[in-house]
């Protein structure tokens, strides 16, 4: 059962490594979209990667190392947000995985993971938000990222949210829940497929007509928005906090 948040709850913005590197407009939207919901955030210092590549590569004790980093960073506070459903998938279902044996690290890896939660989601599911002010001119399409789809549930929560920004069209596109062909390490592995994967993918945005592609995973969106600037398409890439704290790229 989810209980119902306390007025003003502290929020732990997790910073995902990919935002912090490229594309920190992401973390400042999301700041906003929380403070405009009452939270107050706060960006823990000492927070680190996920550990999420770690793990998926089997080195175990390097992502259990990361995965206490945040776990200590993050503890302290009512919620762990971010705006990425694959660093959210590993926090809530891997941390707890990662600490079986270890009971002291796995009873702080699942209080942790139960007050975790991808932006959209923490939004609208926890704290019962159904539309921001914002106006975003531009016809778009959306992209569901693996992650944030199947581990999380994360499908309806951005669309309702977006539904709301003045100016903005939504068209959906064919196969939105299929992959993209990033799959972090996937792509570097199998670059053809990985290629083949995500021409399959712009076809359908293609299709759309839309101006813009939202999502809500940088990895995703960098994938996409790198083989549509090698083909030399003008569909620009936005991260949906970016168009909900109606932040523009230049």
């Amino acid at each position: 059962m989810i209980e119902t948040p306390k007025a003003s709850p502290t929020v732990g913005l997790f910073v995902t490594c990919l935002m912090n590197l490229f594309r920190p407009s992401i973390g400042f939207a999301t700041a906003k979209l929380l403070e405009d919901a009452g939270c107050i955030v706060s960006v823990p210092a000492s927070q680190t990667c996920c550990g999420q590549p770690a793990y998926n590569a089997g080195d175990n004790d390097a992502a259990r190392a990361l995965a206490k980093q945040v776990i200590t960073a993050f503890e302290d506070y009512d919620y762990l947000v971010g705006p990425s459903g694959s660093c959210m998938a590993t926090i809530r279902h891997d941390f707890p995985v990662l600490f079986a044996a270890d009971r002291n690290w796995r009873d702080r890896a699942e209080a942790v993971a139960a007050k975790s939660w991808e932006l959209t989601s923490f939004l609208v599911d926890i704290l019962g938000i159904t539309s921001v002010q914002a106006r975003f001119d531009a016809v778009a399409t959306y992209h569901d990222s693996c992650s944030g789809l199947r581990g999380l549930g994360i499908k309806g929560q951005p669309r309702q949210l977006l539904a709301g920004v003045e100016g903005l069209t939504l068209r959906e596109m064919k196969d939105s829940e299929v992959c993209c062909g990033f799959g972090g390490t996937f792509c570097v592995k199998y670059p053809e497929i990985s290629v083949k994967i995500v021409d399959d993918k712009i076809r359908n945005i293609r299709a759309t007509g839309a101006d813009i592609l939202i999502g809500g995973d940088l990895g995703c969106l960098m994938n996409i928005a790198g083989r549509l600037t090698r083909i030399g398409s003008p569909i620009r890439v936005y991260h949906v906090a970016e168009v909900l704290a109606e932040t523009r790229l230049a």
